[in-house]
């Protein structure tokens, strides 16, 4: 890697400890069900990646007074992304939206990305990141307006085998360090060809740093994923199922992704 880069990145670690030593909410439900593998646009390319996922049996109370009943809700939000350099990509997911059978259609708010990547990560065997995300959020969807996530993203790519870890921290701005909380997500992936991949993905919410949950009050859903790279159009689908009273029993999510514009490109 190229010594700057190196530096931006170990800078950037440093800067992150300090914007989430305070700590966060977990949440009931998302608008992105996705773990990041480090890729990101290449320099000059607009990117949209269109989030949605529906929720047919989970939690029938919110998770605070006043939030959305997570069961029959649909949650969603398109993702801009633009690439900075070969090592930054700047996203803005807006709207955030919902539907949920206690509201009806919602807005919920939007979010400001920042993903710090070695460069070129998919053609390394092992590959890290860092992506922050700044949110603002309607008090139906979060029980405070500001929130943010730092998510480190660590992985291998072993051909046809890929292995990534997001251990993720969510912060609320209230409490200090150990009240972070820490929500993990996992995906083993097997590349059946360059346009094909089934993959298993966890995603958990275990409760802050000061003191995880009880194992019965965590979030644990596993996942049955698949992935279709295509000339125009990326698509990923998938079905998850809750494996702790506190998850949602059945989720279900499709992601659309395609450049909308590349330099590269006549």
């Amino acid at each position: 890697m190229k010594p700057f880069v190196q530096i931006d990145l170990f800078a950037l670690a440093a800067i992150a400890a300090a914007l989430v030593a305070v700590p966060a909410v977990a949440l009931a439900q998302t608008d992105e069900i996705q773990v990041y593998d480090g890729s990101i646009a290449e320099p000059g390319v607009f990117n949209l990646t269109w989030h949605n996922n529906f929720t047919p049996i989970g939690q029938k109370t919110p998770a605070f007074p006043g939030g959305l009943i997570p069961d029959h809700s649909f949650n969603g939000v398109t993702e801009w992304a633009y690439g900075v350099t070969d090592w930054f990509e700047a996203g803005l997911y807006l709207p955030l939206y919902s539907i949920a059978k206690d509201r009806g259609p919602a807005i919920n708010g939007g979010k400001i990305r920042l993903l710090f990547t070695a460069p070129h990560a998919a053609d390394h065997t092992f590959f890290y990141a860092v992506n922050f995300e700044f949110s603002y959020n309607a008090l139906h969807w979060e029980p405070r307006h500001f929130t943010s996530e730092i998510r480190p993203i660590v992985g291998l790519h072993l051909h046809p085998v890929d292995i990534i870890v997001n251990p993720i921290l969510d912060n609320s701005y209230v409490g200090g360090f150990k009240s972070l909380d820490f929500a993990p997500a996992t995906r083993v992936a097997y590349n059946l060809s360059p346009k094909w991949a089934l993959a298993v993905e966890e995603y958990a919410d275990v409760g802050p740093l000061r003191q995880f949950y009880a194992t019965s009050q965590q979030s644990h859903e596993v996942w049955g994923v698949v992935d279709h790279h295509g000339k125009s159009l990326d698509i990923e689908t998938g079905v998850g199922v809750g494996v702790t009273g506190a998850s949602d029993r059945l989720t279900l999510k499709l992601m659309l992704a395609r450049d909308l514009y590349s330099p590269h490109k006549d």
